[in-house]
């Protein structure tokens, strides 16, 4: 089983007035409602037969709800992430969760960018990274090497302004995606086994034309292939699965129906106000067995 214990916080100090991705478009948000959104989210995943730990969030981040950046946690190790200015309090406040829950807690290497589960996404000893926007790759490296996973690098598309320039976003000074964690880009729906490959979903235009051809030469997995509306405007990919059942949009029929042919389960809570910070269902769950 895929994600069988996962680690969330609360919506309870969530906002959206500092725009660290594309997504910001809308600073007036109701904690009330996000916390409503959370609470269904984790009624999903034990509905699934998923563990949820409740920490609480940091006070001092707005987005200490999306504990999927926190780190990347393989066994009883963790590679806690390194994450823009105005979420660095963030990485004290995991640390500390983490050590609680018996987990022996590893530094990124120093001056690197490292977003965590965010961008480091397990399929059984594969590991799809995405960098160039919230990690490096010498960090994913790192990571992929301490947990001994085989990584796979790939990077998705920037966003461009009118004059198709790379957006840098004003906020943490890095530059800006749509896709800027790959867990927006990719998702992993099965593990493979000994007998199985593994499944995972993805939009191949959300990827650069080289990520597109890694993608495609896979032999370890097949693959669904997400709409690039699906995966940007309903936020399709950013779900979570623990094999059987796949805990996701309420706004990606193709996907969902795509997911149902193979014999899945899909739950589909309705998630809006998170989503005005960039962030969906596998954004709010980090994922530690």
């Amino acid at each position: 089983m895929l994600n069988q214990t996962v680690m969330m916080s609360d919506a309870l100090n969530f906002s959206a007035k500092q725009a660290i991705n594309p997504y910001y478009t809308d600073a007036d948000t109701e904690v009330s409602k996000a916390q409503a959104e959370h609470d269904a989210i984790r009624r999903a995943f034990e509905t699934a037969g998923i563990t949820v730990i409740q920490v609480p969030s940091p006070a001092t981040s707005q987005d200490g709800v999306y504990t999927a950046n926190w780190a990347l946690v393989r066994g009883k190790k963790a590679i806690l992430a390194r994450l823009p200015d105005v979420r660095t309090s963030e990485e004290d406040w995991a640390r500390g969760n983490l050590i609680e829950q018996g987990i022996e807690v590893i530094d990124a290497p120093a001056g690197m960018k490292f977003s965590g589960q965010g961008d480091a996404l397990a399929c059984g000893n594969i590991l799809f990274c995405g960098n160039g926007y919230r990690s490096d790759e010498a960090a994913q490296q790192f990571a992929a090497e301490q947990l001994g996973y085989e990584r796979i690098q790939l990077q998705t598309i920037p966003q461009r302004d009118t004059d198709g320039e790379p957006v840098i976003n004003s906020v943490s000074g890095w530059a800006d995606s749509f896709f800027y964690d790959i867990d927006l880009a990719l998702s992993i729906i099965k593990a493979p086994s000994a007998t199985e490959k593994g499944l995972i979903a993805y939009c191949p235009e959300a990827f650069t034309e080289e990520s597109q051809r890694v993608l495609e030469q896979l032999s370890e997995v097949d693959t669904i292939k997400i709409s690039l509306d699906e995966a940007q405007n309903a936020f399709a990919c950013n779900l979570v699965s623990t094999g059987e059942t796949v805990i996701m949009s309420a706004h990606a029929p193709l996907l969902s129906e795509a997911l149902q042919s193979r014999g899945l389960k899909v739950i589909t809570p309705e998630v809006t106000e998170l989503a005005k910070g960039g962030g969906y269902i596998r954004c709010t769950s980090l994922t530690l067995q």
